[in-house]
């Protein structure tokens, strides 16, 4: 048997360093096993290079409307594969200040698979061809998740996952991206920004299931002046190769499209595959999650779990929480459960989408009585400014006895870097502050978070532009 540790976490994305490093901090010797590159996913093949074409996409938009500003900018095209070796300089820098941060904060970083075996022992299949084992007094599991697939589009050539689209170097001329949720979106938007004739394709009624609708729609009125395609409610049947390289999807019902890239984005699911669990009492359930409790503990003392292996939001900033609180619980300290129904949601397509807490439906689902107030960004003059009015700030309290508006239940944006101002809008929501609360505040004009400040006044029964 080789070292002992504090901690031994497996796998070394967000959950995962987050969760080294907080330990390390505490003063818990530690080991963290990655079996690829550290940053996991959202670092190297997820949330970073996606916002860097993002971007790219963002500059070009801003050329392609410069005449607006009184600039003579005239675009002589994109070398995308420039935008390529940008971003890989952004995540490398990253990559390299996370294994500088493994050495200063003292934490035993294994190339290599971690398996766990029973009494808490992680065999490490190491990148050299040898193996090791490491005894731990805790471990995390954090191995992350991998993109879903669909039976007939076998991943390679002209069909991706976001894997591969994030290593193109030049611009596909007509993309189909199979489904319309967030990340779909997200890609989406980028190629039609940059030039791409963009089809979506999503089995659901709407593109964005689970959005608050006044704020999808002008996502939906937004792409659809992008003339990006949208097609909502269709089967998609199988694909094929033609001759000229490019690739014809079928469906149940309609005309069959004719693309260059078909961009797989229908979720991802847990990567538990490689993780062993013989001798252990850690459960993974039929779709591939470890399940745990609200602690994140699994049924194998001293054993937690944590980001895209269980059963909640997938997002960094919730494994980031998740590594928190494991570490806390672990060493006996005071450690508050997460309130997922709570936890800030951002979309970084073009507009941009974020909120916190239930929608107007699902709030009154859930049996509140509810007031409402919405604002448009056409009327805000630092979005005029800007050029970027579409969007909105809506606001869902709870009812008071009296008919006014009381606690803050949800916040809701579309529009322009409304991913940077949901923080107040957060903060509302899980302070469980009230109307009369927050409109004591005082917003910085002009501004774009103004807006959100504006719409809480005028629940209040007086407002200054509304």
């Amino acid at each position: 048997m080789a070292d002992q540790f504090d901690l031994v976490v497996i796998g070394g994305g967000p959950g995962g360093y987050a969760s080294a490093f907080y330990a390390a901090s505490c003063g818990m010797s530690v080991a963290l096993v990655e079996r690829d590159t550290i940053g996991g996913t959202c670092l190297n093949r997820g949330c970073i290079p996606a916002k860097a074409f993002l971007e790219t996409a963002a500059a070009n938009r801003h050329v392609a409307h410069a005449s607006e500003f009184g600039i003579n900018a005239n675009s002589t095209g994109i070398d995308f594969s420039v935008s390529q070796a940008r971003k890989a300089r952004i995540v490398d820098g990253l990559v390299k200040g996370l294994t500088g941060l493994t050495r200063s904060k003292k934490v035993t970083y294994l190339l290599g698979t971690g398996s766990l075996e029973a009494n808490r022992v992680v065999n490490v299949q190491l990148a050299d061809g040898t193996a090791t084992k490491i005894q731990a007094n805790n471990v995390i599991l954090a191995s992350g998740s991998v993109p879903r697939t669909i039976k007939g589009f076998p991943i390679g050539g002209s069909i991706m996952t976001s894997d591969e689209v994030l290593m193109l170097d030049t611009i596909p001329k007509r993309i189909a991206v199979i489904g319309g949720g967030a990340i779909g979106c997200e890609f989406a938007s980028t190629f039609a920004d940059l030039g791409s004739e963009v089809s979506i394709l999503e089995g659901a009624p709407k593109i964005l299931p689970g959005l608050d609708p006044d704020v999808a729609n002008v996502v939906v009125k937004s792409f659809t002046k992008k003339k990006i395609n949208i097609k909502t409610g269709i089967v998609v049947t199988g694909q094929s190769s033609l001759p000229d390289g490019s690739t014809q999807i079928t469906f149940a019902t309609g005309d069959p499209l004719i693309v260059d890239v078909v961009i797989m984005s229908i979720g991802r699911r847990a990567f538990s595959d490689a993780l062993g669990l013989s001798g252990t009492a850690v459960k993974v359930d039929d779709r591939g999650f470890v399940v745990v409790n609200e602690y994140c503990q699994t049924a194998e003392p001293g054993v937690y779990a944590i980001g895209d292996l269980i059963n909640t939001p997938q997002l960094a900033h919730v494994a980031y929480a998740e590594a928190i609180l494991s570490i806390k619980h672990l060493r006996g300290e005071s450690a508050t459960p997460i309130m997922y129904n709570r936890v800030p949601w951002a979309i970084y397509c073009h507009p941009e989408v974020a909120w916190a807490g239930p929608s107007e439906e699902q709030a009154r689902d859930a049996g509140h009585e509810v007031v409402v107030a919405k604002h448009q960004f056409r009327a805000n003059s630092r979005a005029m400014i800007l050029g970027e009015i579409d969007g909105l700030v809506k606001v869902i309290a709870k009812k008071n006895a009296d008919g006014t508006a009381g606690q803050v239940l949800g916040v809701h944006m579309v529009g322009p870097w409304v991913t940077e101002q949901l923080a107040a809008g957060y903060l509302a929501v899980n302070w469980e502050a009230s109307v009369d609360e927050i409109a004591e505040f005082v917003m910085p004009h002009p501004s774009l978070s103004e807006l959100f400040g504006e719409t809480i006044l005028s629940l209040t029964g007086r407002s200054f532009n509304a």
